[in-house]
């Protein structure tokens, strides 16, 4: 069964720090794009990061310069498929379901769409306190 395993978040903290990891089981994509997405009720599944299969990053402005995108070792081939998430100086506003999610289309790093993603995790919540 192909799915995505999420793990991490929490409540922090304004200023505090939260790491999320992530990791497709099932199956292995040699090419593709990786990352995280957030959600607030009644607003619209957006951008966090995402992270392809070279190491490039789209990172959303919002969380630019606090949020890092990591993967798995690439010459590792049982950390293929795998991606962190450090988040520091968590702000209030950060407070969200983080979804991640994985597509073999790598080329949506740059145009990510949520519904073009394939595969998504089950999600996690992270609260941030004043």
């Amino acid at each position: 069964q192909t799915q995505l395993v999420e793990s991490g978040g929490g409540s922090v903290q304004s200023g505090g720090s939260l790491a999320l990891s992530c990791v497709l089981r099932g199956y292995t994509y040699d090419k593709y794009c990786m990352g995280w997405f957030r959600q607030v009720p009644g607003k619209k599944r957006e951008l966090v990061a995402l992270i392809d299969h070279d190491g490039n990053t789209n990172v959303a402005d919002s969380v630019k310069g606090r949020f890092t995108i990591s993967q798995g070792d690439a010459g590792n081939k049982f950390a293929l498929n795998q991606v962190f998430l450090q988040m520091d100086n968590l702000k209030p506003e950060d407070t969200a379901i983080y979804y991640c999610a994985v597509d073999g289309k790598w080329w949506l790093l740059t145009s990510p769409i949520a519904s073009d993603f394939a595969y998504w995790g089950q999600g996690t919540q992270v609260t941030v306190s004043a």
